[in-house]
């Protein structure tokens, strides 16, 4: 007797508590659905940005390795690798970009030089700074006018660089040709070397104020920085050039260089992009260029630069969205790979909530007909036993019935049910009481 409490108490726990595997097969539809969800969206609704990313840069001229080099070290914090592929200057690196198998990325691409090019599938991420274009001469006394070196030996920079592109469109426009001068498609220090020999007149540079090119050509006291008065008019005629003031010691304070104030032009250099770049990259790098190029300098202001000005390329949407409202919330505070995870996360909520939502009317019913259906299936055996012996097939033997009847009322008392699910078992137990009465009834009274 001392037993008998705790029987019933372990036995009313099992009943009270929900059938695992009943739960689990009406569960486990939904959860393989939503799994499955996942990863085919994972994979395939916002594919996992690359590890690694391509960017061309010109090798000789301007200051582009260098940022190449500094973009390359932050990424790197970011978990992202950034290979450098140097290059012949900016019409090879449009040529790369443009070429779906090189494997390239992104590049430095100066005003001006895809203004004849297509730019079909390549996108920018903004202006990065000015370079200003430096026109040295060796000469006793500057030109007023570029139309002073008709006949003269000019430098115009190497074949395929912006400089190039810059000097043939400023010549032609001061009416200064091939025909008439000579053309050198040299330019850098082979420009440089060429003008402190004598063997160049003058020679166009495309540079930063602060390189080292720049500042040894303005100590040269034999060569001149010609300032360019027309300044205004050029950029009236060449829409990607800026007029630019160089003040007097912009370049040397303590030697006072140039000793004047200097009239420049200037392209201004962009980041251009495949098209196909991942969107999160594309945020990685303008807040990577923001914190290289938005500090000021000789020629800008605190934060005018990265810009959407005085770009040759259609602005990327996610350059244009960080240009008017900054970088997305979640890059703001969150790394890179953080960020990116939530980010693709989101994007699966709302297929997964169109699929698992619905599913989730379904699951109850379908556990309640799992749960249900134990039940249903002694019935059916009930029911048989009962129509046999209606029937007259199994009515005189007794024995055998009751012994089947024993049978379902056993497989009844080994069921495990949840409390609210009490009530048909109970019904069931009723009912097999009845058979059995029908079956002692018949026995006793075998005529009626």
């Amino acid at each position: 007797m001392s037993e008998r409490p705790a029987d019933a108490a372990e036995e009313a726990e099992e009943r009270s508590a929900i059938l695992p595997w009943e739960l689990l097969k009406a569960v486990a539809p939904v959860l393989l659905l939503t799994l499955l969800v996942l990863v085919v969206g994972y994979k395939f609704i916002d594919p996992a940005p690359p590890k690694k990313i391509v960017i061309a840069t010109s090798a000789g001229e301007g200051n582009y390795l260098a940022f190449s080099y500094l973009y390359a070290e932050l990424l790197k914090r970011e978990g992202i690798t950034l290979e450098v592929r140097q290059t012949a200057g900016a019409q090879e690196n449009l040529k790369l970009l443009r070429d779906p198998k090189s494997g390239v990325d992104l590049a430095f691409i100066q005003g001006g030089v895809a203004s004849s090019e297509p730019t079909l599938g390549m996108v920018s991420l903004g202006s990065l700074y000015y370079e200003p274009v430096w026109i040295f001469c060796k000469c006793a006394k500057p030109p007023e006018h570029l139309s002073a070196f008709k006949g003269k030996r000019i430098g115009i920079g190497r074949p395929g660089g912006g400089a190039q592109v810059v000097a043939r469109a400023m010549l032609e426009a001061s009416g200064v040709t091939a025909d008439n001068s000579h053309f050198e498609p040299i330019g850098d220090d082979d420009a440089a070397e060429a003008l402190h020999a004598g063997r160049l007149d003058a020679a166009f540079f495309l540079d930063v104020p602060h390189s080292p090119l720049v500042q040894e050509l303005a100590l040269d006291h034999k060569l001149r920085l010609v300032d360019v008065t027309e300044a205004e008019a050029y950029t009236r005629n060449i829409p990607s050039l800026t007029h630019l003031h160089l003040p007097a010691g912009g370049l040397s304070l303590a030697r006072n260089l140039p000793d004047n104030e200097t009239n420049l032009v200037a392209p201004t250099v962009m980041l251009v992009a495949r098209d196909s770049l991942h969107p999160a990259l594309m945020y990685l790098l303008l807040k990577t260029i923001a914190s290289v190029h938005g500090g000021g300098g000789l020629f800008s202001q605190p934060h005018d630069f990265p810009s959407a000005k005085g770009t040759d390329f259609v602005l990327a949407d996610q350059a244009a969205n960080f240009y008017k409202s900054g970088l997305p919330f979640l890059d703001k505070y969150l790394p890179f790979w953080a960020a990116t995870f939530v980010n693709r996360m989101l994007i699966l909520l709302l297929p997964l909530l169109a699929v698992v939502y619905p599913l989730s009317k379904v699951v109850p019913s379908v556990y309640v007909w799992l749960v249900k259906s134990k039940i249903y299936k002694l019935y059916g055996e009930l029911r048989y036993l009962e129509t046999q012996i209606r029937q007259g097939k199994a009515a005189n033997d007794h024995l055998r019935n009751l012994a089947t009847l024993d049978e379902i009322e056993a497989k009844v008392n080994q069921l495990r049910l949840p409390n609210a699910f009490s009530q048909h078992m109970y019904e069931l137990r009723a009912h097999i009481a009845m058979v059995r009465g029908q079956i002692r009834s018949q026995e006793q009274f075998p005529n009626h």
